[in-house]
């Protein structure tokens, strides 16, 4: 599908971006108990964890990602994430590249995408979404930046105070790197003409 539209990827015609979630977490509980080994000990635990949702989507042929908060992974701020993209991508189409996450395949984003691309033929469509193979985070690339994001964040950890302050060094880190492993290039390279 990409070697097809090599022209409009690289003029700029068709921008392919590959989406995700990622979510950060603050506030897991762990601990020890001592008692005797023949008995269970009961602990209640109230899990009260802060938790933040990221939708993310790599330009494969620039390497930056379009990063946006959202209170969870859902139809709803799927939408809104699409909808943002049209917004920052003019007089460009949007293929997609997605997990099969139930949300990526439910009924409002069928209907979001039938109202955005109008009945055009498939070649014309805004928004052409096609779905990794189940279960196989390895085809996605931008598994390897949430991970790498993630380490980068682990590493100063113990120096950051909350979870504020967690999503900020989370959020500069992802807007401040210009993402290029071999992963981005498993698909073939691809070069911007101006």
């Amino acid at each position: 599908m990409l070697a097809n539209n090599r022209e409009e990827i690289e003029t700029g015609k068709l921008r392919v971006l590959l989406i995700d979630e990622c979510h950060l977490m603050w506030g897991d509980l762990s601990g020890y108990v001592w008692g005797k080994s023949d008995q269970e000990i009961a602990v209640p635990v109230v899990n009260e964890r802060d938790k933040q949702t990221y939708y993310g989507a790599v330009d494969y042929l620039l390497g930056e990602l379009v990063l946006k908060a959202y209170d969870a992974g859902n139809s709803k701020n799927t939408i809104n994430y699409l909808e943002y993209l049209l917004a920052n991508s003019p007089d460009q189409r949007l293929l997609i590249f997605w997990d099969g996450a139930s949300y990526h395949r439910s009924k409002e984003i069928r209907g979001f995408l039938d109202s955005v691309n109008q009945s055009l033929p498939t070649e014309q469509w805004k928004i052409h979404c096609v779905r990794f193979a189940p279960n196989c985070p390895v085809q996605n690339p931008i598994e390897d930046i949430w991970l790498q994001a993630k380490t980068w964040v682990r590493r100063f950890c113990a120096l950051i105070p909350s979870f504020s302050h967690l999503k900020w060094i989370f959020e500069w880190f992802i807007r401040h790197t210009t993402f290029d492993f071999d992963t981005l290039q498993m698909y073939g390279t691809y070069s911007k003409i101006k």
